[in-house]
């Protein structure tokens, strides 16, 4: 994981969007500097990604918009006052908690893009509801937009909201789920929705968690195998680097980077940082999809 430190906000991209809003661009934490270029790229190679927000603080509420896409985010929360932020776009990510204060850090929003996320509980909706000025809302390719009654109670629970999921609300949709969840059924379906929401607010940061539903939450937990491998890549991560540097030097064609690439996400250790064999015969191997796993001690 790359920690979202001061130094790491101030030299990524900041920009004039086209809606001439000022943006701070953390995409997969890419930077424009030229001497964050090399461990950034190493970031990306690794999937070694922001996974959570913080130190905004060092923003100084100069931006509109702020792009957090292809990210490891699991939570909408830790933001500082930003009276001036307007649009968040969370594109890739893997949120499933949306704080209840949002209102108070982040009072402007106006655009919220989940796309792709992970968020599950309609409830957490709720936690949206107290953004006055939130219009334009996005939830396509998450759990939660397959839920049952979905743009029902996201209309009823957020009467602000004027485009969901890139589709305009109409005045009959507003008036149908207002009636619907007025009715004795809809009250039922709202009581189970509050009943079933999450409120246990530990998640561990790896892909190998294994999540076990609980009555009063979540309790999230990971696997030996992603433990070991955390405690790995912590154990060598100067060698590691070092040799990752190394193969992007010596990579002959974008072919061979992507191979590596993908070695890397899978969280398996490549033969050449072993010694056992090159880089060449370690990619090769890859593309027909034997690669050497990381071993427990």
């Amino acid at each position: 994981m790359v920690k979202l430190t001061p130094d790491l906000i101030n030299n990524c991209i900041q920009r004039i969007n086209p809606i001439r809003d000022r943006e701070l661009n953390l995409r997969g934490c890419f930077s424009d500097t030229l001497q964050f270029i090399c461990i950034i790229y190493i970031c990306v190679l690794a999937g070694l990604k922001i996974p959570m927000i913080e130190n905004l603080g060092a923003t100084l509420n100069q931006f509109d918009t702020i792009d957090f896409s292809d990210n490891d985010i699991r939570k909408l929360d830790n933001f500082p006052l930003l009276p001036r932020l307007k649009n968040i776009i969370l594109n890739n990510n893997r949120v499933v908690r949306i704080s209840p204060t949002l209102h108070e850090v982040i009072p402007s929003l106006e655009s919220l893009v989940l796309t792709n996320n992970m968020l599950q509980d309609l409830g957490e909706i709720d936690n949206l509801s107290k953004l006055q000025h939130l219009t334009h809302l996005t939830l396509l390719f998450s759990p939660v937009s397959t839920k049952e009654f979905f743009r029902q109670y996201v209309i009823f629970r957020l009467p602000q909201l004027k485009v969901l999921d890139f589709k305009k609300i109409t005045m009959k949709e507003r008036d149908e789920a207002k009636a619907f969840f007025k009715s004795k059924r809809g009250k039922e379906i709202r009581k189970e929705i509050a009943t079933n929401r999450s409120t246990d607010e530990e998640f561990v940061e790896d892909d190998d968690e294994e999540a076990t539903s609980v009555s009063n939450g979540i309790a999230l937990k990971s696997s030996h195998k992603a433990v070991r491998r955390g405690q790995l890549l912590a154990e060598n991560t100067s060698e590691v680097n070092e040799k990752i540097k190394e193969a992007i030097r010596n990579a002959t064609s974008l072919e061979e980077i992507e191979r590596l690439n993908q070695v890397l996400k899978s969280g398996q250790i490549p033969q050449f940082m072993t010694g056992s064999t090159t880089i060449t015969e370690t990619l090769a191997t890859a593309a027909g999809g034997e690669v050497e796993e990381m071993e427990d001690n």
